[in-house]
């Protein structure tokens, strides 16, 4: 098992590093190049709920555990906010044609498992993939 650890300041200008830690990480673990781009998007999308909907755009941490199993990888992104309800998160529906809203249909679509796990304080999202 191959496991990485990233923290980082709830802050969108701290997201192009996330980025390219996980490209670089699904990479090693032999993802090609269209799986890693649609991994990156969901969890960048993840990344960016927790910081619009946990901190309300406060500048908070928030801690990414990148885990290469024998059949999956696994995703565990830990805030420290607002908890989250898991009944009540949604994506909007795809036929309201507008910006923003389709985060979460994202993360559903790409991940294989995904589960919203409320804490004391914060969520724990634990999001799983297939490896190749």
């Amino acid at each position: 098992m191959t496991k990485k650890t990233i923290r980082f300041v709830s802050d969108a200008c701290h997201l192009a590093d996330v980025r390219g830690s996980v490209r670089a990480f699904l990479s090693e673990c032999g993802f090609d190049d269209g799986a890693v781009g649609r991994i990156v998007l969901a969890l960048d999308e993840a990344c960016t709920n927790v910081i619009r909907h946990a901190y309300s755009h406060a500048c908070r941490p928030v801690r990414m555990e990148m885990s290469a199993l024998k059949h999956k990888v696994r995703f565990v992104i830990r805030d420290y906010g607002k908890t989250c309800d898991p009944a009540k998160i949604r994506s909007r529906a795809l036929k309201d044609i507008r910006p923003g809203g389709l985060g979460v249909h994202i993360i559903r679509e790409v991940f294989d498992s995904v589960a919203y796990l409320p804490q004391t304080r914060g969520t724990r999202l634990v999001l799983e993939i297939s490896r190749p």
